[in-house]
């Protein structure tokens, strides 16, 4: 009779150990981190948020999702609070309760990423099938309700944290006064946009002491009456790049272009189409090199949220400097002074030149991705399918870097000098979120 009893202990044991590793099966998989960061992608896009703000919103999310792993996994992964100098504890989980710490990330990510820059609502949907997703393979009740309950107090206090950005402050700060001399920004076609988000490089930063912590040399003089200067010679290098683009150089341009909202003008019909920006592109490459890795469900949350430190502190530095300067576009000089028929082979974005955003930002993302996944890693890039823009490979994530700044040329929309500057610029600001932030515990 002992040894009837034991045996159906042993099979109850075992079968409960099916049930809990099924259900892990799903909520523990990588993939459905990878779909989740993309599903926030895509509402971004829809929702037309520019590039800037796109970063706040990956960043947050990305945040309340690690802290959630590291919670769960304290052997393996050290919390951001303290790390990120303005970051407080974050709450610990109850030691009596069991939680499925994956899927509790899942969620946290998914409120954030709702609360922060959108209107409430927008990733319900995807909430909801998540829950059922986790219910329906097999998430025992009990566990369920302690992981909800669990990612809605992480999720609370990353947006109590979030609150205090001065982002909020930025939304009723004074707009940028355009001021008609030479070699200053102003507003380009065909949508003669007022600037964007003059203010950003006043919101906090994460790993960064400050938005100017990283400096950039000053502009070039303005200077077109003189064809030796180093000036006049730039905006001619643009021009003669664009009027001369290969095949490869202007896919290149295309597939870099990330313009958030591009308005078409035919005749007197006008028309956007949308994209997603700079920052949600390296959020897809942050994809791409978990997928290639077959990195686990930890290893991805911490990737995209080194890459998301980056991305955020690049755009501010990027963006103190940028309104700093104020330095003109090459569209601006090139129809004033030289062909007032020319247009670039990408749309002119609102902001001024100097430096580079696209050369900042994706060098400090490949940086943070380099430490995470490895030097000399090849991979193709098809985030631009969606599109109709065919993919690109690369040999790592420096050389993608190195060609986004590449391409802003190609593009006809930066000096060579703004992308160089901001590549090496970029550069430095990943290299310090790489040393100042020790995610995983070797």
């Amino acid at each position: 009779m002992k040894r009837f009893l034991f045996l159906i202990a042993g099979v109850i044991f075992v079968f409960a150990s099916c049930k809990k590793a099924d259900y892990q099966k799903v909520t523990h998989d990588p993939e459905l981190y990878r779909v989740t960061v993309k599903k926030l992608n895509d509402i971004v896009l829809e929702n037309n948020f520019p590039p800037v703000i796109a970063s706040r919103n990956y960043v947050y999310a990305n945040i309340a999702a690690y802290e959630v792993i590291a919670a769960g996994d304290p052997t393996h992964y050290r919390s951001l609070a303290g790390q990120i100098k303005h970051l407080p504890a974050m709450p610990q989980p109850d030691k009596g309760k069991e939680i499925d710490f994956q899927f509790a990330s899942l969620l946290s990510f998914c409120i954030v990423g709702n609360a922060v820059t959108f209107p409430e609502g927008s990733m319900s949907v995807y909430v909801d099938e998540l829950k059922q997703k986790a219910k329906d393979a097999g998430m025992p009740s009990d566990v369920f309700k302690n992981t909800v309950a669990y990612s809605d107090t992480v999720a609370k206090s990353i947006m109590k944290w979030s609150k205090k950005d001065h982002y909020a402050q930025t939304r009723s700060a004074s707009k940028y006064t355009v001021v008609r001399k030479d070699g200053r920004w102003i507003p380009t076609p065909p949508m003669y946009a007022q600037a964007l988000e003059p203010h950003w490089g006043e919101i906090r930063t994460m790993v960064l002491d400050s938005a100017s912590q990283i400096p950039a040399p000053e502009t070039p003089p303005y200077n077109m009456t003189d064809k030796n200067s180093v000036f006049y010679k730039s905006v001619m290098y643009v021009k003669g790049k664009v009027d001369s683009l290969t095949e490869d150089q202007a896919h290149m341009a295309d597939f870099w272009d990330d313009n958030a909202f591009k308005l078409n003008v035919i005749g007197h019909a006008s028309f956007a189409t949308k994209k997603f920006g700079p920052a949600g592109h390296w959020m897809n490459i942050a994809g791409i090199g978990s997928k290639m890795n077959k990195a686990d469900f930890n290893t991805t949350v911490a990737a995209y949220t080194k890459a998301s430190i980056a991305l955020f502190d690049a755009f501010i530095n990027c963006w103190y400097v940028k309104y700093k300067a104020n330095s003109v576009r090459p569209e601006t000089v090139i129809n004033k002074l030289i062909d007032p028929d020319w247009k670039p082979h990408i749309q002119t974005p609102p902001f001024p030149e100097y430096i580079s955003g696209h050369a900042v930002i994706s060098a400090a993302a490949a940086e943070t991705l380099t430490d995470s996944y490895g030097d000399n890693k090849a991979y193709t890039d098809s985030s631009e399918s969606e599109f109709g823009i065919p993919p690109r490979s690369f040999k790592s994530f420096r050389e993608a870097a190195q060609e986004a700044a590449t391409s802003r040329v190609y593009g006809g929309i930066h000096y060579k000098i703004a992308c160089d500057i901001g590549n090496a610029n970029g550069r430095q600001i990943g290299d310090l979120v790489n040393k100042k932030l020790q995610l995983k515990i070797k």
